[in-house]
């Protein structure tokens, strides 16, 4: 159980959460997490630490040709870190490789030439300015991004990450019986005691519905069900 100030973001906690996992030997082969989690940053530091792999959507391209799904977005090209040089997907290379500083983070910066930009048939797809440019994360980000985009596309990883629907049906019970969502008292020390009591209940609720074999909830009955119910009364 972490307990952090409400301005810090989930991905600012996760460092943290394994810490303490590491700490009391209890770090998992695999941590599913939901899409607040995860970035190419901390599936490549999980694992590298912790040996932790990731099991969480990553954010999607946010280009413009991806959110339109049409054109060319940056999955269409092909970059080659050893030679350093992009293939668009008309089969055009780039003409620079800078890396650079962005946003306090290293990048690079990858280049078309205008004069391959401007005469070429499917320029609309690609780009409305003179030429074509295509920012990258370092190497082992850029490859874990690109990795872990293609496979939450697989079956194989849809069956995994379906499991955590039980890790937000365990959430929703937290905060429906024991009702931390608003903390009761002031101070962060107050506070994470308030949770580590909820979390401890939550555990032996749960621990006598499964020793007693109970269901957790109600079987829930759908509105047309009812209402034949309440007609043949």
């Amino acid at each position: 159980m972490v307990t952090t100030p409400a301005a810090v973001s989930d991905a600012a906690a996760l460092d943290d959460i394994h810490a303490e996992l590491a700490r009391n030997n209890l770090l998992p082969g695999e941590h599913l997490l939901d899409s607040g989690y995860p970035s190419a940053d901390q599936v490549v530091r999980s694992a590298r630490v912790h040996g932790i792999r990731l099991v969480s959507p990553l954010l999607v391209d946010q280009s413009r040709q991806a959110k339109a799904k049409a054109g060319y977005d940056k999955a269409g090209f092909t970059f080659d870190f050893d030679h350093q040089h992009g293939t668009c997907p008309q089969g055009r290379a780039s003409v620079t490789w800078n890396p650079c500083r962005q946003e306090s983070r290293d990048a690079i910066v990858v280049s078309w030439a205008a004069s391959d930009c401007g005469p070429c048939p499917a320029r609309d797809l690609c780009t409305k300015g003179t030429r074509r440019q295509v920012t990258l994360r370092e190497r082992a980000l850029h490859e874990a991004t690109v990795a872990a985009r293609a496979e939450q596309e697989t079956d194989q990883w849809k069956r995994t990450y379906a499991v955590r629907s039980g890790i937000e049906g365990t959430m929703h019970q937290t905060t429906h019986v024991t009702g931390i969502r608003t903390a009761r008292y002031r101070g962060l020390p107050k506070t994470r005691l308030e949770h580590n009591f909820a979390a401890t209940a939550i555990n032996m609720i749960r621990l006598d519905h499964y020793w007693t074999g109970q269901p957790l909830d109600r079987t829930r009955t759908s509105q047309l069900a009812r209402l034949t119910f309440a007609l043949a009364a």
